[in-house]
């Protein structure tokens, strides 16, 4: 009998496993045969190699330059030499600025010598806010006359008047206030001094002179706007060229009462009075706040008995931990004033912190106690510390003894009952900081840090259309003394008078044809901070708008010259030393996408007679070369003529922005009228157009070659190429288009709308310094990502360029660099055409699959760059991404194996997200009342505040742009620091292959450089999932300190270098001068404002 055999119910899945362990593997992997993927890289490289050399031309203009090898010369750069000759140019073009000052201060004090104070003057003036305004009637309103106005590009393309200045009050002053009329009256005297000196110095900008009473002369004329409001914020008494020149440096310590009695109102005044202040304080000042009741606290723990420098970080930091402070408790203020006794007193004991000035600003609504032997003990007899008190609140009754402690300690004593008082309340204590400094008539000249114009009309458009980099300016100024005898011991101070100096004019004496493709110069303060560099950002996008970063103007150098991390560099400038330093630096490029390995060579010297110091940097190499070449004028201008020709226009072959009638003059037609005598009072760089002939010479025969190629081009078997282009290092450009300018793919290209793409006063075009990176001959591909691309679809474009060297004497210099674009159909069409192996394919040699198709449904094919970005995919979403993000297992094998290695990037001018807290939603449900409350808070304070914080924003010296009570429900950014990786491809490692273990499969990779290229073939398995490998993603991350760490930072104290001269304190001064009840003259539309918006 034949016996059953009877399965159990664990029998099955007990005999599928014996099946899978006789199987090979659970499933065999796709083998590549390594040949395969050898012989496609080699014909695709070929086919491009073909189409790029045809189209571009670089062979023939690779010939041309060797044709002329023998009549170059290749000298090396002198580069202490020509760091010494800039700051020279700089120093004698800044003092040409100095010197307009000091014709501006002597023009003022002299009129002010001559002039009698008349209490019932009456003067019309030009008052910029009312001319041209007329009436109901058609008749010009009052202060309001004609006032011609006419577009200047010397001044930004602004309606000006270049023969009158006219004068700008903030609201909170009344023009017809008889200070007013007399000040006004008395500085007519310098609208000649204003035109003189615009005709004397055709390159200076904006003059002016800023009252002490408030009002502004603004020189040349223009039409001043009220905000969206209808309030004219901007008060020049404010803006740190006024005060940095009516003041010298000061330790300040803020002390504040934060007792029970200082709520509501009264603290609502007092957060704003320290606001105000901190406004007061630049980057020479130092300061710390203390607040008071029971006990004694620093608003920041972190910053516990010392002082710290007022930058802008610093300032705003303040502010934010101000606007917390709730009150509470009893107030005794003796504590406070003990501690901010003895920080000033080690700070100076140990030379620490600005070695001048140092002042207490106490705020309180009232001092009861017996504080006379704190002054006895720390202060008295030689009074070195000033005290100011600002009593808040209508309430007098301690009037007498907050005004004491301000009499008997050289300071001055205000009350503040309103919102309103504030503003000229506190720019009472620098009138009496400025008293010594008045009464020698020491005119001390001042140099401002960085800043921009960012409430100047246009300003979007200025933004939009200048490097970042030189958006900013600098301001020198000197303050105005009355010379009047009889007020003398009184030391008054009549104002300021500055000029302002775009840092882009400074940087036009540091030409960028003698700085190499990768050079640059940049400019520092005695503090550290960056004036201008190439890589300084100070904008960032806030939706579409572009924004000043609240810190743009306190970037240090050590965080843009990062590399310098034993601030080597940092600490020779700022001593304003002269010398040299040599640095391995990793240059980000492409938006941060790519980097550059360099060695840079820095030189370095201070500016004489500025607070700056000048550095320029070259890069080892072909960077620390110049290339000089002779021709003939007449052949050159013959070239230069061709109607493929541009130039970089924002480089200066010739000057056309002095004399009116050289304006509207293009650098191509300036330098053509130069060389062709028609005008020859034209004022050109003779070296740099000599250059320019040259290459117009050597790069002639390319307009030939490249039009009879357009002329034979046959659509069926190029179809794609749609432009070639060369650019020269004398900022010469050349481009053809292969079709019609309506078909052209990325129109941007090689137009203002795409700096990248072309030579600017910054840097040379992105194609042309990748290139010149590469070895000559070898060409860079590159895709611009989704972001970039025009549109914001899908790229459709890839630029190609190689460099053209020349070598004389073993030195070897890069001339130009050539190149086209191509549509990247066309490089599609070829990667799949030369990617696959035809069905009768001989076999028998290879092993593995074989034929073999980059369209079978099992191969993954890729075309990547030298950074992992994907030319080229089956699957058109991942063109443009990075390859990490697309495959992780073969992108982290790729860099096991050394082929890519990760470098990581800092940005220490990055902006991140903070979230928005929402408040508890359940507190308006406790009382019916509450949003009734809730209102009038807001009215008395946030609202009030807006009206009446007249240094919210500004014309010049703007810092406070972001409106600091206006809550936005979604992410805010705030400055911070971020490290990024970016991948790099070794060119050493020209093949490699390998497996990859992926569970229950083994997943095969080839990949093979393409040859003259920055390009890799890459193909993977498609069959094998591995998809539980995390991608390699290049996630910008932001830098995280604990506590104590950034506590340290926030407190480190980086080397500086002091002003020169310090005003601390002067025997004649009239100390008893010491203040009363402040009187503010409010105009009538000020007081109005509130009730026509509540009525609206």
């Amino acid at each position: 009998m034949v016996g059953t055999w009877r399965m159990g119910p664990w029998a099955v899945p007990w005999m599928m496993l014996w099946f899978f362990f006789l199987l090979p593997s659970a499933r065999a992997q796709t083998k590549i045969p390594l040949e395969t993927v050898k012989s496609w890289a080699d014909a695709f490289g070929g086919e491009l190699y073909s189409i790029v050399t045809k189209y571009s031309g670089s062979l023939l203009l690779q010939k041309k330059y060797k044709d002329v090898e023998p009549t170059l010369k290749i000298k090396e750069v002198d580069g202490l030499e020509l760091v010494k000759k800039f700051s020279e140019q700089m120093e004698s073009m800044l003092r040409r600025k100095v010197e307009a000052v000091e014709r501006l201060v002597e023009a003022a004090e002299d009129a002010d010598l001559n002039h009698e104070y008349n209490s019932s003057l009456e003067f019309d003036y030009y008052n910029s806010l009312l001319i041209n305004e007329k009436d109901e009637n058609d008749n010009y309103v009052e202060l309001g006359d004609e006032f011609i106005l006419e577009p200047n590009e010397h001044f930004s393309n602004l309606l000006v008047n270049t023969t009158y200045s006219d004068i700008q009050l903030p609201t909170n002053v009344y023009n017809k206030d008889p200070d007013i009329l007399n000040g006004v009256y008395m500085s007519e005297a310098l609208n000649p001094i204003f035109v003189d000196n615009f005709e004397r110095d055709p390159t200076l900008t904006w003059q002016y002179f800023g009252s002490s009473t408030g009002f502004f002369r603004l020189y040349p004329g223009i039409k001043w706007l009220p905000d969206e409001n209808g309030v004219v914020s901007f008060d020049c008494r404010n803006r740190g060229w006024y005060i940095q020149a009516a003041t010298s440096p000061k330790d300040i310590v803020i002390i504040v009462d934060v007792s029970g009695s200082m709520k509501g109102l009264r603290m609502t005044i007092a957060k704003h009075t320290i606001a105000t202040i901190l406004d007061t304080l630049g980057e020479n000042d130092f300061v710390n706040i203390i607040a008071y009741n029971d006990y004694v606290h620093f608003v920041e723990p972190c910053f516990k008995g010392i002082l710290v420098q007022a930058d802008r970080d610093n300032r705003e930091h303040f502010k934010q931990l101000v606007d917390e402070l709730q009150a509470k408790g009893v107030g005794t203020v003796n504590k406070a004033l003990t501690e901010s006794f003895k920080i000033l007193r080690e700070f100076r004991d140990a030379g620490q912190g600005c070695l001048c000035n140092q002042a207490i600003m106490l705020i309180t609504d009232g001092a009861v106690e017996d504080y006379e032997a704190v002054f006895e003990k720390y202060n008295w007899p030689d009074r070195k510390v000033r005290v100011f008190t600002y009593l808040i609140g209508r309430e007098v009754t301690f009037a007498p003894s907050v005004k004491w402690i301000a009499c008997n300690n050289k300071g001055y004593y205000t009350q503040i009952s309103t919102l309103a008082d504030v503003q000229e309340n506190v720019m009472e204590y620098l009138h009496v900081l400025s008293r010594p400094m008045v009464i020698n008539h020491d005119h001390d000249i001042i140099w401002t840090e960085a800043y921009m114009d960012s409430a100047l009309p246009q300003s979007e458009e200025l933004f939009a259309s200048q490097a970042q980099s030189l958006l900013l300016m600098t301001t020198v100024a000197m303050p105005v003394f009355s010379k009047k005898n009889e007020t003398r011991s009184h030391g008054i101070l009549l104002g300021v008078v500055g000029s302002d100096v775009p840092l882009r004019e400074l940087l036009k004496l540091a030409p960028r044809y003698k700085l190499g493709v990768h050079g640059y110069a940049f400019l520092n303060t005695n503090n550290g901070y960056i004036l201008s560099h190439p890589d300084l950002r100070p904008l960032y996008k806030e939706g579409k708008k572009l924004k000043p970063k609240p810190n743009y103007n306190s970037v240090d150098l050590s965080e843009v010259e990062w590399e310098d991390q034993d601030e080597i560099l940092r600490t020779a400038m700022i001593n304003g030393e002269t010398g040299y330093l040599s640095m391995d630096v990793k240059v980000p490029m492409d938006k941060g996408k790519r980097v550059l390995f360099l060695t840079n060579d820095y030189f370095f010297t201070d500016i004489s007679g500025t607070p700056f110091s000048l550095g320029v940097v070259l890069s080892r190499g072909h960077g620390e070369y110049t290339m000089l070449g002779n021709t003939s004028v007449e052949e050159g201008l013959h070239d230069l003529l061709q109607p493929d020709l541009f130039l970089a226009n924002e480089w200066i072959y010739c000057i056309t922005d002095i004399d009116p009638d050289h304006r509207k003059l293009s650098q191509l037609e300036a330098v053509i009228r130069f060389l062709s005598g028609e005008e020859p009072d034209l004022e050109c760089d003779e070296e740099l157009v000599q250059e320019l002939l040259f290459d117009a010479v050597v790069t002639a025969p390319m307009e030939a070659y490249w039009t009879t190629l357009a002329l034979n081009m046959s659509m069926e078997t190029e179809a794609g190429v749609e432009m070639a282009f060369l650019g020269t290092r004398a900022g010469l450009m050349r481009n053809v288009l292969y079709v019609g300018s309506e078909k052209i793919s990325n129109r941007r290209f090689l137009t203002q709308n795409d700096k990248e793409s072309i030579f600017t006063m910054d840097h040379f075009p992105l194609w042309y310094r990748r290139a010149a990176e590469h070895p000559p001959g070898s060409f860079i591909y590159s895709i611009v990502s989704e972001d970039d691309s025009e549109g914001g679809g899908l790229p459709k474009v890839v630029t190609v360029s190689t460099a053209v060297a020349v070598s004389v004497d073993g030195k070897m210099g890069i001339a130009a660099a050539v190149g086209v674009q191509i549509k990247l159909e066309l490089l599609q069409h070829k990667f799949w055409m030369a990617t696959q192996q035809p069905n009768d394919s001989d076999c028998s040699a290879l092993d593995g699959a074989c034929p073999l198709s980059c369209q079978d449904d099992i191969l993954n094919c890729f075309l990547i760059d030298n950074n992992g970005f994907i030319l080229i995919s089956k699957r058109p979403s991942e063109i443009g991404k990075f390859f990490g993000a697309v495959d992780g297992s073969v992108m982290t094998q790729l860099i096991n194996m050394g082929m890519f290695r990760r470098v990581t990037m800092y940005d220490y001018q990055a902006m991140c997200k903070v979230p928005y807290h929402h408040h508890s939603g359940a507190r308006p449900l406790l009382s019916p009342i509450y949003a009734f409350l809730a209102a009038v808070k807001w009215l008395i304070s946030d609202f009030l505040i807006f009206l009446l914080e007249f240094n919210m924003s500004s014309f010049w010296h703007s810092d406070n742009l972001a409106d600091a009570h206006k809550h936005k429900k979604h992410d805010t950014l705030q400055p911070c620091d971020t490290e990024y990786p970016v991948f790099v491809y070794e060119p050493a490692i020209k093949e490699t292959n390998g497996l990859i273990e992926c569970g229950d499969c083994q997943k095969m990779f080839v990949v093979q450089q393409i040859a003259s290229s920055n390009l890799l073939l890459l193909i993977t398995d498609a069959a094998c999932d591995c998809s539980f490998f995390p991608p390699v993603l290049l996630d910008v991350k932001e830098v995280k300190y604990n506590a104590s760490v950034k506590c340290e930072r926030m407190r480190s104290q980086k080397l500086r270098r002091r002003p020169d001269t310090c005003h601390a304190f002067h025997p004649e001064e009239n100390a008893q001068d010491c203040g009363g009840t402040a009187e503010v003259s409010i105009s009538p539309t000020l007081l109005l404002l509130p009730l026509a918006l509540l009525l609206q």
